[in-house]
């Protein structure tokens, strides 16, 4: 355990050395700021408070859609960029077994996944806070996790898509474009009864918050993480399938 542990730290340490680590989190907190502002300057009325702001913000239909595509782009190329520099094999030189390499990598791109999210909270309700105040009901805190909550499983199942492709084509460019044209293909709905089988309609938890109704009839919450976990669990399984028998030379 203590060894994947150094692997997992090893992948971040090495993420967050690249001149483009902190350009996402830049990007957010210039977005935040800059939105506030806008809203207050022209919509006072549509925000309440920092709360409110926060939580359109971290929405799916805010900018927690962005966040995911930021999640996918920079951990495109955790796998294939590692081959095309060939620093993959001394990887799998150092008595590591390749599932634990794989696996790290993975849960480094999940705890980027899950910094983007919290740092757009933190954003959002500082900007929020100086811009609109911080009253709230009772219910906004429950509002931020719903939202915010939906929002990372959103990018967890895209970056997990683009994942897989960068470990099947060594690519990432294909994990990228996969991953980007998959969140674009999102608010695609087909008014079909097969179509709640497919990974688009579901992807979005939120629809399910105070009172929403799915797109498609006999969708609901539970069939809906049923959906999202087999897709995931099938991404990483030709994920780590794939790599384990994959000649690295």
């Amino acid at each position: 355990m203590r060894s994947f542990n150094n692997l997992v730290i090893n992948e971040w340490l090495k993420m967050s050395k690249k001149r483009s680590f902190f350009i996402p989190y830049a990007i957010i907190a210039v977005v935040a700021v800059v939105l506030a502002w806008i809203f207050k300057r022209w919509a006072g009325d549509m925000v309440g408070s920092a709360f409110d702001y926060t939580t359109m913000m971290s929405s799916t239909s805010g900018f927690g859609q962005f966040t995911a595509m930021l999640a996918v782009i920079f951990t495109a190329g955790l796998v294939s960029g590692e081959h095309g520099q060939g620093t993959i094999k001394f990887l799998l030189i150092r008595g590591q077994s390749r599932g634990k390499v794989l696996a790290s990598k993975y849960v480094a791109a999940l705890l980027f996944a899950l910094s983007l999210i919290v740092w757009l909270n933190v954003a959002s309700f500082a900007s929020g806070a100086i811009l609109f105040g911080t009253e709230h009901s009772s219910g906004a805190w429950r509002d931020i996790l719903i939202a915010s909550g939906s929002s990372l499983v959103y990018s967890i199942v895209y970056m997990t898509l683009g994942f897989m492709m960068g470990v099947l084509t060594r690519s990432t460019g294909a994990a990228m474009g996969v991953g980007m044209a998959a969140i674009v293909l999102s608010s695609l709905t087909i008014p079909k009864s097969f179509y709640k089988y497919v990974l688009f309609p579901n992807v979005d938890l939120s629809i399910y918050s105070h009172g929403g109704h799915p797109p498609i009839e006999g969708m609901t919450l539970p069939f809906s993480i049923v959906i999202l976990a087999v897709y995931i669990v099938l991404f990483l399984g030709a994920s780590f399938v794939t790599f384990k028998k994959r000649d690295i030379a």
